[in-house]
Formats: C-alpha cells, sequence, structure tokens
C-alpha cells in the first residue's frame, strides 16, 4: 500500500556532491527541526530480501520502505560518519531531523548504520567528509 506522497520539500535542493548526488540545505535549519520525510513503497520483509534496490529502509521488523521513486528527495542525503541529522520512526512514516544547526549550502547526511556501510560503503571506502579529511 502506498500512502499519499508529502508535497514538494522546501528548504533543500539537490545538487553534486562526493558521493554523487547528494541533497543540500537552501536554508538554515535549527537542531531538532524536521527537515524532511523519507517515503516510498512499503515491501515486506521477503521482499526487501530479495530487492535489489538500494534505498530500503527497515521500519520495522515487518515493515520496509522502498524510497527508489525520485519523488523521494530525502534519498538523496548521504551517509556520513559525523552526520548533521537523523532519522526519526513515527507511526511507521520516517522523517529526517537535524541533529546540529545545520547552514544553507552544508550538505546533509545520517549515518546509514552499520549493516548498510560494511556492505555498501566499506568496500569502496567511505567518502564522507570526516572519513576523506
Amino acid at each position: 500500500m502506498q500512502k499519499k506522497k508529502p508535497a514538494r520539500p522546501e528548504g533543500v535542493i539537490v545538487k553534486r556532491s562526493t558521493a554523487g548526488l547528494g541533497l543540500f540545505a537552501a536554508r538554515p535549519f535549527k537542531k531538532g527541526e524536521r527537515i524532511i520525510e523519507y517515503f516510498g513503497r512499503t515491501i515486506s520483509t521477503a521482499e526487501a530480501y530479495t530487492s535489489r534496490s538500494k534505498y530500503l529502509f527497515e521500519v520495522s521488523s515487518r515493515k520496509t520502505i522502498d524510497g527508489t521513486t525520485r519523488e523521494n528527495t530525502a534519498r538523496y542525503i548521504n551517509h556520513s560518519c559525523r552526520p548533521n541529522c537523523e532519522p526519526e520512526i513515527e507511526r511507521g512514516r520516517i522523517f529526517i531531523d537535524a541533529l546540529r544547526n545545520i547552514k544553507a549550502g552544508e550538505e546533509l547526511s545520517y549515518d546509514y548504520g552499520e549493516e548498510y556501510f560494511d556492505e555498501h560503503i566499506k568496500p569502496y571506502g567511505c567518502r564522507c567528509v570526516k572519513c576523506r579529511a
């Protein structure tokens, strides 16, 4: 079951980053402020296990969101070992909130977690600001 798409997000812009495309703050965000919703098609655990999508976000042991759709602007948020955002799961929905004050022009990032990092990032090397320094 697909839910109604959230309105086009304001205050963010997709552009080139060190890891390909990234999501950047078009305006300042305050610590704790809700920035964007990560959304997509809800899939089962079995489907998630066989999926080749790199945009899977596990909400619970039985529910995963496949954020592949291009309307899901939050899919452009890259991983960082020193993130400025964090995902918050509320009633089966995923929201991205600011961990600290974020300046306009800053790339938005959150920690993708150990499993994703080990499987998809570590083999190629992390390209976040902390690891490139």
